[in-house]
Formats: C-alpha cells, structure tokens, sequence
C-alpha cells in the first residue's frame, strides 16, 4: 500500500533539480519557489541560514526511491 504523499510532476522535477544543486541548494525567487515550499511542508526541503532550499534526508529518500528507482 502506497503510504508517502503525492508529489506533482512539477514537484519532482523542483526534488530531483534541488538534489542535483547539492550543498549550494537552491535559491527563493525562482519559478519553482512554490513547489520548492511544497516539498518544504511536507519535510523534504528546508530553508537553511542561506535563505535557500535545501534537500533534507527524507528529501534525498524520497528522491532515491521516486526519481532515481532505487530502493536505498
């Protein structure tokens, strides 16, 4: 049975662009902000001291699992 939220397509594309920005994360002001808040409400992003989006463990999980296929 399928426990995890749904993302949007836009949402996973916002997950898998902020896991490809690394430690950089991803600044506010772009057109992915609102999915980028998104991700944020439901733990898979933060807005770190930076004031950028950054990919949180669950984030990174998820994307594995998602985006990437892999169970681990």
């Amino acid at each position: 049975m399928w426990n995890q939220p749904y993302l949007e397509t836009c949402c996973r594309s916002a997950l898998h662009r902020l896991c490809l920005s690394g430690k950089d994360g991803r600044p506010r002001a772009l057109k992915d902000e609102p999915c980028l808040e998104r991700l944020a409400r439901k733990g898979f992003a933060c807005v770190g001291e930076d004031d950028r989006f950054h990919v949180t463990a669950a984030g990174e999980a998820r994307h594995r699992s998602e985006i990437l296929g892999k169970s681990r």
